[in-house]
């Protein structure tokens, strides 16, 4: 049974206070989540607090940290970087790969994120996988082509048993952090388009098994909408997940 995964991505915000006052929030509504095995809440906070959120959700089932990024290398003189080893070391479970942003502002091509992918993996993270069109590739009708193209020259690269720990997520670009977000048939047709090239590189049955989360602009107002979808099993939430009450309304959308 595949897996509902709400995943919060802070990005470059929150200071130490903030952080502390968000994660105590996240925490103190947590019996009202209803979380699972199948049911399942990431939160990816800058690098200086995932050890401090992994700690704190330590004691809460089904409640775990990430990273944002991790280094395509395996260890040594790389200033700056932050390794996969180093991550799972932290007690951390899941790490953002391929994030438009990543892409666009840092010029991560396919050949790297293939390569943190199978970093993350060698240490035993998940990685939740993100691909999206711009809105001139959707515009021109190419938006299918386009993702297709990003699933085959980075994740549809790792094998059939490494694929099955691997999460993907659609974020249009067009509509992240814009206000704008895909209408719940858009999102549902791209999701559906994935789980169809996931079931012809591998197989049905992992297709099946694998979650695909919907990222751009998801909110408090949305979620729920969107989560009624057959092929959405979450989201990955940007600006809502740094406002507690707005990021547990999403979190209890997922049924």
């Amino acid at each position: 049974m595949r897996k509902k995964i709400i995943a919060g991505n802070w990005k470059m915000n929150a200071t130490k206070d903030e952080a502390v006052t968000i994660v105590n929030g996240i925490i103190s509504n947590y019996s009202d989540y209803g979380l699972s095995e199948n049911k399942i809440v990431v939160v990816a906070s800058p690098f200086p607090y995932i050890h401090y959120c992994a700690s704190m959700f330590a004691k809460f089932p089904n409640l775990v940290a990430a990273a944002q990024n991790c280094s395509e290398y395996e260890k040594g003189a790389y200033t700056g970087e932050v390794s996969a080893e180093i991550i799972a070391s932290l007690y951390v479970e899941y790490v953002i790969i391929g994030h438009s942003e990543r892409r666009q502002y840092f010029k991560e091509t396919d050949e790297q994120l293939l390569l943190k992918i199978n970093q993350a993996q060698n240490h035993n993270l998940i990685p939740i996988f993100c691909v999206g069109e711009t809105l001139e590739t959707r515009d021109n009708n190419k938006h299918f082509e386009f993702v297709k193209e990003q699933l085959e020259n980075a994740i549809f690269k790792v094998n059939e048993n490494d694929i099955k720990n691997c999460v993907i997520a659609y974020e249009p670009i067009w509509a992240i952090g814009t206000g704008v977000t895909a209408s719940p048939a858009q999102a549902q047709e791209m999701h559906a388009f994935i789980r169809k090239e996931i079931s012809a590189k591998f197989n049905g049955e992992t297709a099946k098994e694998m979650s695909i989360l919907y990222g751009g602009s998801v909110n408090a107002a949305n979620a729920a909408e969107l989560f009624e979808c057959a092929d959405i099993d979450g989201a990955l939430v940007g600006g809502a997940s740094l406002k507690v009450d707005d990021f547990s309304t999403i979190i209890k959308a997922m049924k």
